[in-house]
């Protein structure tokens, strides 16, 4: 009965990672400063929270943002990790796994949004987005091999 088991576990192993090779493709992208927003009202309550993911400008010496999200579940608000030290936030869109790390955070509360004041130094046409469409075209042709 062990040998039967035995095979049962393999072949069970075998179609589970069989599965995982199938599953959702990943974007991980870098930046230079990650933080998380907590926008209150007059009264001091949260209203949302969002996740703003920013570049360094060497010529203007100033951070730019990149991209933002609002923070729908806990699982999205950002993970310290230890080895290499980092921050990282998850999230899926669509079956992708998304992630954003840096070595850089910052908490901050307040009654004006940072993503808009950011919009007078850098419009949001000028910004350089996270995943573009050609990125993810490789990427996914990448995965899928």
């Amino acid at each position: 009965m062990s040998t039967f088991w035995s095979i049962a576990a393999f072949i069970v192993a075998t179609a589970v990672s069989g599965v995982a090779d199938q599953g959702p493709s990943n974007r991980t992208q870098r930046v230079d400063m990650i933080e998380l927003n907590h926008f209150v009202d007059e009264n001091g309550r949260e209203v949302f929270q969002q996740l703003i993911f920013y570049d360094w400008s060497k010529q203007e010496k100033r951070f730019h943002v990149r991209a933002w999200r609002l923070v729908k579940k806990p699982s999205q608000l950002p993970t310290r990790r230890w080895n290499p030290t980092l921050y990282e936030c998850v999230w899926h869109d669509d079956g992708v796994r998304k992630m954003v790390t840096s070595s850089s955070m910052r908490e901050t509360w307040s009654q004006q949004d940072p993503e808009r004041v950011n919009r007078e130094f850098l419009s949001e046409d000028r910004r350089i987005p996270l995943w573009d469409s050609q990125t993810a075209q490789a990427n996914d042709a990448t995965t899928s091999r």
